[in-house]
């Protein structure tokens, strides 16, 4: 490459003025941190080593561009002139605003900054470069009183630094750049790893949920067969889990502030009397009114029903609402005679659900009561044998709802567990 006179005498002129500095120790010129440049290989020096080196760091070595910046014409001609001999392109600017144009409009692998310059500053560029230009590489330029500086620079963000006066053999620079070059390089190695891993645990998490769904959709398929169980052993009250199911579902929306609470909600009144299933047939399919001891049998339901579902993570919560259904505020109820708020909010729901559809459905013992009668009844009852609120938030209900919900258990067929959000239709709220 030919390099013009201008050049030559300006390179000669700094050969001259550093040249104690050659033969001077290398920790002397660069405050200790060139010790180990000069006892690298000599590949450094090789324009052909550094365009290795370089190419490690780019995909395209011949288009390497080095923005040189600096405010003293004659220092950006000098190393200009050791970037050539190195076998790099360079761009070069006279100060901070220049540079931050030049990277705009320019495919720049490198910046070398003097450290003062008017304006923008060495300091004040890099900060710039970092923010818009995050793998750039960068080197800082200072004098032999800055070397703190320089330091500085590196824990501020740059890749290196370099000492002026320039040693101008090209192993100082290109032993900079190769080893700021081979940094990044293995940055955007990094880089790359951490964006295909977080591919790789995006699909896997994907993959995971797939099969979270399907499982849950069997979960729901489980819940259906065990309240269909239930309704078809006690065929009296045939539909009963399903109405009793949906008239929570409404009552619970129309209180709000319960939607993190509607799944559990909605398995615990669907699977409320799976306890009955160790009831005798004799007690349980009894026309007439039970004796005390036939009512201590069928009694055990909510504790049967609880200690079968308890153990199972996923209806744990549901469980609460199963061993509690029977439960009312003024402590009347079964089994354990609990009173107001000892009560899930999900067991205070239910109960009203609950007697209000077995006051609504025919027995062996009477037929259906009206559904203005059964409401009368729940309205008595606010306050002593219900929760005031759920009572009062069930008469507010539309009565035409009740009525919709009872022509539905003809007609429903599949997925009724997955209906709390939607009425008929839908999937089970999300936990």
């Amino acid at each position: 490459m030919v390099v013009p006179l201008q050049q030559e005498t300006e390179l000669a002129a700094v050969q001259a003025a550093t040249w104690d500095l050659d033969v001077a120790p290398r920790e002397y010129c660069t405050f200790g941190r060139e010790k180990a440049v000069a006892t690298e290989s000599e590949e450094a020096t090789n324009p052909a080593s550094i365009s290795g080196a370089v190419a490690a760091g780019s995909p395209h070595c011949s288009t390497i561009q080095v923005l040189i910046v600096d405010d003293e014409p004659s220092a950006r001609n000098v190393l200009g002139v050791v970037l050539a001999q190195i076998g790099l392109r360079c761009e070069k600017a006279a100060n901070g605003e220049e540079a931050l144009r030049i990277l705009e409009t320019r495919q720049i692998d490198a910046v070398i900054s003097d450290l003062h310059m008017p304006g923008i500053s060495g300091m004040e560029l890099l900060a710039k470069v970092r923010r818009l230009y995050p793998h750039l590489v960068f080197l800082m330029v200072t004098g032999m009183d800055d070397v703190r500086m320089g330091i500085q620079a590196m824990q501020e963000g740059a890749d290196d630094y370099l000492v002026k006066p320039f040693q101008v053999e090209a192993q100082v620079v290109s032993g900079s750049l190769t080893r700021a070059l081979h940094k990044k390089r293995l940055e955007e190695e990094v880089e790359r790893y951490r964006h295909g891993l977080e591919k790789i645990v995006a699909e896997q998490t994907q993959q995971l949920r797939e099969a979270l769904s399907q499982i849950e959709r069997s979960y729901e398929h489980t819940l259906e067969a065990l309240g269909a169980a239930i309704d078809l052993r006690d065929s009296p009250t045939a539909g009963h889990s399903w109405r009793v199911f949906r008239y929570s579902i409404e009552i619970a929306k129309g209180m709000g502030g319960l939607e993190h609470q509607l799944r559990n909600i909605a398995m615990g009144a669907w699977l409320h009397d799976i306890g009955k299933l160790g009831t005798p047939d004799a007690i349980l399919l009894k026309p007439g009114p039970l004796t005390e001891e036939e009512l201590q049998i069928m009694q055990r339901h909510a504790q049967i029903g609880y200690d079968l579902v308890k153990g199972i993570t996923f209806l744990a919560d549901a469980a609460e609402i199963i061993f509690a259904h029977h439960e009312r505020c003024d402590g009347s109820g079964y089994p354990r005679g609990l009173k107001g708020k000892e009560i899930p909010i999900g067991a205070q729901i239910f109960s009203v659900a609950d007697t209000f559809d077995a006051m609504t459905s025919d027995r062996p013992y009477r037929s259906a009561l009206p559904f203005e009668t059964a409401s009368e009844v729940i309205e008595r009852g606010a306050g002593k044998l219900y929760d005031e609120q759920v009572a009062r938030t069930f008469l507010d209900i539309p009565s035409q709802t009740w009525v919709d919900i009872r022509g539905e258990t003809a007609a429903f067929k599949v997925f009724p567990v997955a209906a709390a959000a939607n009425g008929a239709s839908g999937r089970l709220p999300e936990p």
